[in-house]
């Protein structure tokens, strides 16, 4: 058997994963910091997308999804350490299935309701069958 040892890119890690050699306290404590920068960055953002005159009216709401998928990314890797490395298999298998968990009580509650709405009775309807 071979010696093997550990070849990770220092750049492939999370930002919280301090037992690489080359990753120092500081290093992770600056990029944790960085996220934060970022996510405040990123929110101000869409709170500076609503008040200007910047953006045309109706591209309001694309411009704050596209703000918001970038907050998720930087979530994603600055604070949930969901990277390209090897090692995160199971980080990004539990996120996959938190997002399927989350999609099918949604979908399943908007399923209800809608099956809900179209079997009840409309409001004039329910008056007269209390008169």
């Amino acid at each position: 058997m071979s010696h093997e040892t550990d070849t990770r890119d220092p750049g492939d890690l999370g930002p919280g994963f301090m037992d690489a050699a080359e990753v120092t306290v500081r290093e992770g404590i600056t990029r944790y910091v960085m996220g934060f920068v970022l996510a405040s960055a990123l929110t101000a953002a869409s709170f500076y997308v609503l008040s200007t005159s910047l953006i045309w009216g109706p591209g309001i709401p694309v411009a704050l999804v596209v703000l918001a998928i970038a907050q998720m990314g930087v979530h994603l890797v600055f604070f949930l350490h969901i990277t390209t490395a090897p090692d995160n298999t199971n980080n990004v298998l539990a996120l996959a299935f938190g997002v399927l968990i989350v999609a099918l009580l949604i979908a399943g509650s908007l399923w209800i309701m809608d099956n809900l709405n179209q079997n009840m009775m409309s409001m004039p309807q329910m008056m007269q069958m209390q008169r």
